[in-house]
């Protein structure tokens, strides 16, 4: 049997391909391979270039650290990228097929992103952030002291990105070869993702209000006038895309803030949207790479995810009616396709394969992986055996996955661990995560789920957690580990608990609830939801939507509901983790929470990660990543030991 997985093998061994890239044709796929310097320990991404079917894989980028955002130019002769091989960020096109070196096009002090070609290639759209403090973008006088902070806006900072002030991300345009640039927002909100229509005339972004908490769609007249705003205040628009003829925008939203996107047809000439779709079963991708294509000018291609698991589907904006083209056991991101339509390129993680590039091929139907940047160290290192599985709670199927040791015997009794996902609106899945897979192979039985309040089976699923934190989601938890103690080789006497975010909050609930677990690792909890309400950059809105108003309007609610409220009845030894930069759910709470443990006399280490965003286990430094991986696996052979 092979070697497991191990902190080091995970972080500085392993490659993640992404961000792909059809060209026009069909022929080629750009994207981004992410991987850790093993000199310098550091993260790098650079640029890959392969044929269709992967063959003949390039490296195209070498200079910088951080190379990304490809986008062809509408004639597939080009790709513009963002790099850092300038000071901070620049936007350069490197010819394809006629060689040369990549040409700059324009830099700035701060990251860019959002590429976008305009339909003739003359322009690029993009984002970055304008600080109408310091419009020039100007370097601060050496030795100066820091800037004095003052603010009147709620939404003054934000994670992953600390103090904001009214600095926020707008659209820019820059002429591909003069290199001239304007500003073509102005209003004091980020924004997302440009747009361009097929006729050029008009850039359509995401605006977001209070951190992303609400978001609208603007469409902005790229040679001046007012800009069109749909979608009310107090919703949310995913993704979207441009038809053909560009008289109409398919979009994404969820005009209720209920976690749970429909589609919807926008109509240019009536400045009207109609509703497509009502409670669609799956949960349509989002994110920044994923816009849907419109096949011809009825028949529009989405992503969306269903079970925690991808699928492909069309809806004809006609009849209404949707049609799944694929599905299966992996979660994929991103959606890429060539001019006719044929060839789907994405992002695909599995429980088998780990991270790789797909194509899926409409015309035969075959979904099939491109690249294989992990296989062999998969080979060397097999990834954890599953197992998926379901348990009935009152009127519901709650989905779980188990995961087994790759030399696994039943014969033998395994110290068992509850991962629990974060959100809470989130969910679990066929994708291959690191830190399950390093307790799995290690020799640890490993248990995920799906309870009431995930996402991906439909809206009224993901509603049920609404004022119900520590509720019915808890026990669906409890119903989850006393099916598979059920089997004779999991150890009752030796459970373990793990969560991050809404799963720090749940595990900090659970260590007060009950002492059946012997290990807790807690990242990043919600201990305190009354400090939490006024010390989170969301919670103050996010808290309010979830938990049913502010603190003074129900005290006795977010007491009954706070982690904090019963962690005087913890027994159960727990490792706190938390980054110090973390403004989601602010390092207070694992101070907090840190301090309860200890003063009720329960076995308590807290780590603190220097920097830290919320999102470090996933944008961290290597070594801090690494550092993560390797005590928690210590936390819990110390406590709960090995097969027996």
């Amino acid at each position: 049997m092979g070697q497991p997985l191990t902190p080091e093998v995970l972080i500085y061994a392993w490659k993640q391909p992404g961000d792909p890239q059809v060209s026009p044709d069909g022929s080629r796929i750009v994207y981004t391979l992410t991987e850790v310097d093993p000199g310098t320990k550091k993260m790098t991404s650079h640029l890959w270039l392969c044929q269709i079917d992967g063959g003949q894989p390039r490296r195209l980028t070498w200079s910088g650290q951080r190379n990304g955002g490809a986008r062809w130019s509408p004639d597939g002769c080009s790709i513009a990228f963002v790099s850092d091989r300038v000071e901070k960020s620049g936007i350069f096109v490197l010819p394809l097929d006629e060689g040369g070196e990549a040409r700059e096009v324009t830099r700035h002090r701060q990251p860019i992103s959002g590429l976008a070609w305009s339909p003739d290639g003359r322009q690029l759209a993009y984002l970055t952030t304008f600080d109408p403090e310091n419009p020039n973008e100007e370097e601060p006088p050496k030795d100066a002291p820091p800037r004095v902070r003052v603010t009147r806006r709620i939404d003054y900072k934000q994670d992953g990105r600390g103090y904001l002030g009214d600095a926020r991300q707008q659209v820019f345009v820059v002429d591909v070869v003069s290199g001239e640039r304007r500003r073509l927002t102005n209003e004091p909100l980020d924004h997302e993702l440009p747009q361009w229509s097929p006729d050029g005339r008009w850039i359509a972004a995401r605006r977001l209000r209070l951190n992303g908490i609400f978001s609208q769609l603007v469409l902005v007249p790229v040679d001046g006038g007012e800009p069109r705003v749909v979608g009310p205040e107090t919703g949310v628009i995913g993704a979207w895309a441009w038809s053909p003829s560009g008289d109409r925008i398919l979009y994404a939203a969820d005009p209720e803030k209920s976690w749970h996107h429909d589609l919807f047809l926008y109509d240019l000439a009536s400045d009207t949207s109609r509703r497509l779709t009502d409670d669609l079963p799956y949960l349509v991708e989002v994110y920044a790479s994923s816009q849907p294509v419109w096949l011809d000018d009825e028949r529009v291609l989405f992503h969306a995810f269903r079970a925690g698991a991808s699928g492909l589907y069309r809806i004809d904006v006609t009849t209404r009616a949707v049609e799944q083209l694929e599905y299966g056991p992996s979660l994929r991101s991103g959606l890429s396709v060539d001019r006719a339509g044929r060839y789907v390129a994405q992002a695909f993680s599995s429980l088998e394969a780990g991270d790789e590039i797909s194509v899926f091929d409409r015309e035969t139907g075959e979904l099939r992986l491109v690249t294989s940047w992990n296989r062999a160290l998969l080979e060397e290192h097999p990834p954890a055996r599953w197992e998926r599985f379901e348990v009935r709670r009152d009127e519901f199927t709650i989905e779980a996955w188990l995961l087994f040791p790759p030399d696994f015997d039943p014969a033998k009794r395994y110290p068992l661990v509850l991962a629990i996902h974060g959100g809470p609106n989130s969910f679990y899945g066929y994708g291959f995560d690191p830190t399950r897979e390093l307790l799995a192979t290690s020799g640890f039985l490993v248990v995920y789920s799906n309870p009431r309040g995930s996402t991906s089976y439909g809206r009224r699923f993901a509603q049920q957690v609404r004022r119900d934190w520590g509720g019915q989601d808890y026990l669906d938890l409890m119903a989850v580990v006393d099916a598979v103690l059920e089997r004779p080789y999991a150890d009752p006497d030796r459970l373990g608990v793990w969560g991050y975010s809404y799963g720090g909050y749940m595990t900090a609930w659970i260590i007060g609830q009950t002492d059946r677990f012997k290990a807790a690792v807690c990242g990043a909890p919600a201990f305190d939801l009354e400090s939490m309400y006024g010390t989170s950059d969301i919670s103050h809105v996010f808290g309010e939507l979830q938990w049913g108003g502010p603190p003074h309007a129900d005290r006795e609610w977010y007491e009954a509901h706070s982690p904090s409220t019963f962690a005087h009845r913890a027994r159960t030894p727990t490792l706190i983790v938390h980054g110090e930069a973390d403004e989601r759910c602010p390092i207070g709470q694992g101070e907090q929470m840190f301090v309860a443990l200890v003063k009720a006399g329960c076995e308590a280490e807290f780590v603190r990660y220097p920097g830290g965003s919320h999102g470090m286990l996933r944008e961290g430094p290597p070594e801090h990543r690494r550092d993560f991986l390797a005590r928690i696996l210590d936390w819990f052979r110390s406590h709960l030991g090995g097969p027996a």
